[in-house]
Protein backbone atom coordinates (compact mmCIF):
# COMPACT_ATOMS: atom_id res chain seq x y z
CA UNK A 1 0.00 0.00 0.00
CA UNK A 2 1.74 3.43 -1.31
CA UNK A 3 2.43 5.92 1.75
CA UNK A 4 -0.45 8.68 1.83
CA UNK A 5 1.60 11.90 0.72
CA UNK A 6 2.64 14.47 3.89
CA UNK A 7 0.87 16.68 4.74
CA UNK A 8 2.22 20.23 6.11
CA UNK A 9 -0.14 23.16 6.00
CA UNK A 10 0.67 26.99 7.30
CA UNK A 11 -0.57 27.56 10.96
CA UNK A 12 -1.13 24.26 12.30
CA UNK A 13 0.58 22.09 15.07
CA UNK A 14 1.99 18.96 13.62
CA UNK A 15 3.96 16.51 15.47
CA UNK A 16 6.99 15.02 13.86
CA UNK A 17 8.57 12.02 14.70
CA UNK A 18 11.87 11.03 12.77
CA UNK A 19 13.55 7.44 13.27
CA UNK A 20 17.34 5.75 12.72
CA UNK A 21 17.24 3.38 10.59
CA UNK A 22 16.63 -0.33 12.12
CA UNK A 23 16.02 1.46 15.27
CA UNK A 24 19.91 1.91 15.45
CA UNK A 25 21.26 4.60 18.12
CA UNK A 26 21.38 8.07 16.30
CA UNK A 27 22.32 9.95 19.89
CA UNK A 28 25.24 8.30 21.65
CA UNK A 29 27.52 11.36 23.58
CA UNK A 30 26.28 14.28 24.69
CA UNK A 31 27.91 16.36 21.94
CA UNK A 32 25.69 14.45 19.43
CA UNK A 33 22.44 15.58 21.62
CA UNK A 34 23.66 19.51 21.50
CA UNK A 35 24.55 19.35 17.68
CA UNK A 36 20.62 18.29 16.90
CA UNK A 37 19.46 21.05 19.09
CA UNK A 38 21.50 23.55 17.89
CA UNK A 39 20.51 22.23 14.10
CA UNK A 40 16.69 22.42 15.56
CA UNK A 41 17.01 25.96 16.59
CA UNK A 42 19.34 26.97 13.48
CA UNK A 43 16.81 25.32 11.03
CA UNK A 44 13.85 26.52 12.21
CA UNK A 45 14.49 30.12 12.40
CA UNK A 46 16.14 29.72 9.14
CA UNK A 47 12.67 27.98 7.90
CA UNK A 48 10.11 29.97 9.75
CA UNK A 49 8.58 27.07 11.73
CA UNK A 50 7.87 27.57 15.50
CA UNK A 51 9.09 24.87 18.03
CA UNK A 52 7.00 24.35 21.00
CA UNK A 53 8.26 21.05 22.53
CA UNK A 54 10.44 18.21 21.65
CA UNK A 55 12.21 15.04 22.96
CA UNK A 56 15.24 12.93 21.94
CA UNK A 57 15.61 9.49 22.38
CA UNK A 58 18.33 7.18 22.19
CA UNK A 59 16.69 5.80 18.28
CA UNK A 60 14.02 8.65 17.73
CA UNK A 61 13.24 12.22 18.11
CA UNK A 62 9.97 14.30 18.15
CA UNK A 63 9.09 17.73 17.67
CA UNK A 64 5.68 19.53 18.15
CA UNK A 65 6.05 22.63 15.53
CA UNK A 66 4.03 25.11 13.55
CA UNK A 67 5.47 26.01 10.48
CA UNK A 68 4.42 29.65 9.00
CA UNK A 69 4.24 28.38 5.37
CA UNK A 70 3.55 24.53 3.83
CA UNK A 71 6.78 24.12 3.19
CA UNK A 72 8.46 25.36 6.48
CA UNK A 73 8.35 22.05 7.81
CA UNK A 74 9.39 20.10 4.77
CA UNK A 75 12.65 22.16 4.42
CA UNK A 76 13.58 22.26 8.01
CA UNK A 77 13.55 18.78 8.65
CA UNK A 78 15.94 17.93 5.59
CA UNK A 79 18.08 20.58 6.41
CA UNK A 80 18.36 19.16 9.96
CA UNK A 81 18.49 15.57 8.93
CA UNK A 82 21.57 16.20 5.94
CA UNK A 83 23.92 18.13 8.27
CA UNK A 84 23.41 15.56 11.17
CA UNK A 85 23.85 12.84 8.72
CA UNK A 86 27.09 14.40 7.88
CA UNK A 87 28.27 15.26 11.22
CA UNK A 88 27.30 11.62 12.61
CA UNK A 89 28.56 9.63 9.94
CA UNK A 90 32.41 11.56 10.27
CA UNK A 91 32.16 11.53 13.71
CA UNK A 92 31.95 7.43 13.41
CA UNK A 93 33.62 6.83 10.63
CA UNK A 94 30.53 5.22 8.88
CA UNK A 95 28.33 6.27 5.62
CA UNK A 96 25.36 6.11 4.33
CA UNK A 97 21.81 6.10 5.44
CA UNK A 98 20.96 7.09 9.41
CA UNK A 99 17.34 7.60 8.98
CA UNK A 100 14.30 5.20 8.75
CA UNK A 101 13.38 6.85 5.21
CA UNK A 102 11.25 10.46 5.54
CA UNK A 103 10.03 11.42 8.71
CA UNK A 104 6.63 11.09 9.96
CA UNK A 105 4.56 13.24 10.79
CA UNK A 106 0.62 14.76 11.45
CA UNK A 107 -1.31 17.47 12.14
CA UNK A 108 -2.63 17.80 15.89
CA UNK A 109 -5.85 19.61 16.78
CA UNK A 110 -4.62 22.16 19.94
CA UNK A 111 -7.57 21.78 22.10
CA UNK A 112 -7.75 19.08 23.85
CA UNK A 113 -4.96 17.42 22.34
CA UNK A 114 -1.70 19.85 22.26
CA UNK A 115 -0.81 19.73 26.03
CA UNK A 116 -1.27 16.20 26.31
CA UNK A 117 0.64 15.62 23.30
CA UNK A 118 3.34 17.49 24.95
CA UNK A 119 3.21 15.30 27.95
CA UNK A 120 3.31 11.92 25.73
CA UNK A 121 6.64 13.62 24.43
CA UNK A 122 7.81 14.06 28.26
CA UNK A 123 7.17 10.89 29.17
CA UNK A 124 8.72 9.03 26.63
CA UNK A 125 11.68 8.54 27.95
CA UNK A 126 9.87 7.38 31.22
CA UNK A 127 7.71 5.03 29.49
CA UNK A 128 11.19 3.38 27.80
CA UNK A 129 12.47 2.67 31.31
CA UNK A 130 15.55 5.51 30.82
CA UNK A 131 14.50 7.76 33.63
CA UNK A 132 12.17 7.57 36.64
CA UNK A 133 10.50 11.12 35.65
CA UNK A 134 10.18 13.26 33.10
CA UNK A 135 12.00 15.92 34.92
CA UNK A 136 15.08 13.30 34.83
CA UNK A 137 15.89 13.30 30.99
CA UNK A 138 17.90 16.35 30.35
CA UNK A 139 16.91 15.94 26.21
CA UNK A 140 13.23 16.95 26.28
CA UNK A 141 11.61 20.58 26.69
CA UNK A 142 10.17 19.34 29.69
CA UNK A 143 12.62 21.34 31.74
CA UNK A 144 11.88 24.25 30.04
CA UNK A 145 8.28 24.20 30.43
CA UNK A 146 8.30 22.70 34.34
CA UNK A 147 10.85 25.56 34.89
CA UNK A 148 14.16 23.95 35.32
CA UNK A 149 15.93 25.98 32.81
CA UNK A 150 15.23 28.34 29.70
CA UNK A 151 15.66 27.22 26.07
CA UNK A 152 14.98 30.68 24.39
CA UNK A 153 14.18 28.65 20.84
CA UNK A 154 11.11 27.27 21.48
CA UNK A 155 7.74 28.81 21.04
CA UNK A 156 5.31 27.97 24.24
CA UNK A 157 1.93 27.87 22.66
CA UNK A 158 -1.20 29.70 23.40
CA UNK A 159 -2.54 26.70 25.13
CA UNK A 160 0.47 26.75 28.01
CA UNK A 161 0.27 30.39 28.72
CA UNK A 162 -3.27 29.68 29.76
CA UNK A 163 -2.50 27.53 32.48
CA UNK A 164 -1.73 30.37 34.70
CA UNK A 165 -1.11 34.10 35.43
CA UNK A 166 2.85 34.22 36.32
CA UNK A 167 5.53 32.29 35.08
CA UNK A 168 5.48 29.62 38.61
CA UNK A 169 1.98 29.12 38.16
CA UNK A 170 2.09 28.01 34.83
CA UNK A 171 5.09 26.07 35.70
CA UNK A 172 3.62 24.39 38.36
CA UNK A 173 0.38 23.24 36.17
CA UNK A 174 2.29 21.76 33.91
CA UNK A 175 4.54 20.08 36.13
CA UNK A 176 1.08 18.40 37.54
CA UNK A 177 0.20 17.85 34.15
CA UNK A 178 2.88 15.43 32.95
CA UNK A 179 3.10 13.71 36.21
CA UNK A 180 -0.49 13.12 36.20
CA UNK A 181 -0.03 11.25 32.82
CA UNK A 182 -1.42 10.58 29.71
CA UNK A 183 -4.39 7.34 29.14
CA UNK A 184 -3.64 4.49 27.03
CA UNK A 185 -5.68 5.32 24.96
CA UNK A 186 -4.10 9.27 24.66
CA UNK A 187 -1.41 7.00 24.46
CA UNK A 188 -2.25 4.89 21.31
CA UNK A 189 -4.14 8.25 19.33
CA UNK A 190 -0.73 9.84 19.35
CA UNK A 191 1.55 7.10 18.37
CA UNK A 192 -0.84 5.53 15.26
CA UNK A 193 -1.96 9.32 14.35
CA UNK A 194 2.18 10.21 13.94
CA UNK A 195 3.03 6.30 12.55
CA UNK A 196 -0.16 7.00 9.87
CA UNK A 197 -0.01 10.24 9.00
CA UNK A 198 -3.92 10.80 10.18
CA UNK A 199 -4.74 13.75 11.69
CA UNK A 200 -5.37 13.86 15.55
CA UNK A 201 -9.19 16.04 15.76
CA UNK A 202 -12.41 15.62 16.24
CA UNK A 203 -14.89 16.01 13.07
CA UNK A 204 -15.72 19.51 12.81
CA UNK A 205 -11.81 20.06 13.07
CA UNK A 206 -11.04 17.52 10.51
CA UNK A 207 -14.07 18.48 8.11
CA UNK A 208 -12.56 22.16 8.00
CA UNK A 209 -9.23 20.88 7.16
CA UNK A 210 -10.20 18.57 4.25
CA UNK A 211 -11.65 21.86 2.42
CA UNK A 212 -8.27 22.96 2.10
CA UNK A 213 -6.43 19.34 0.46
CA UNK A 214 -7.17 16.44 -1.28
CA UNK A 215 -5.85 13.28 0.46
CA UNK A 216 -7.65 11.36 3.07
CA UNK A 217 -7.15 12.58 6.46
CA UNK A 218 -8.23 10.05 8.42
CA UNK A 219 -8.56 6.21 8.34
CA UNK A 220 -11.19 4.92 6.38
CA UNK A 221 -13.65 2.01 8.25
CA UNK A 222 -12.72 -1.56 7.59
CA UNK A 223 -15.56 -3.03 5.61
CA UNK A 224 -16.96 -2.25 2.01
CA UNK A 225 -18.17 1.10 1.23
CA UNK A 226 -21.49 1.48 2.12
CA UNK A 227 -23.77 2.05 -1.60
CA UNK A 228 -26.15 4.90 -2.04
CA UNK A 229 -29.72 4.27 -1.85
Amino acid sequence: MARLPRLSLAGHVHHVLQRGNNRQPIFTSTAEHLAMLELLAEESRRHGVAVHAYVLMPNHFHVLVTPEAPDGLPRMMQAVGRAYVRSFNLAHGRSGTLWEGRFRSTLVQPEPHLLACMAYLDLNPVRAGLVPAAADHPWSSHGHYAGLRHDAWLTPPSLYWALGNTPFAREAAYADMVHAGVTTAQQDAFTQSVLGGWVLGDAAYIARLQQDVTRRLTRARPGRPTKSP
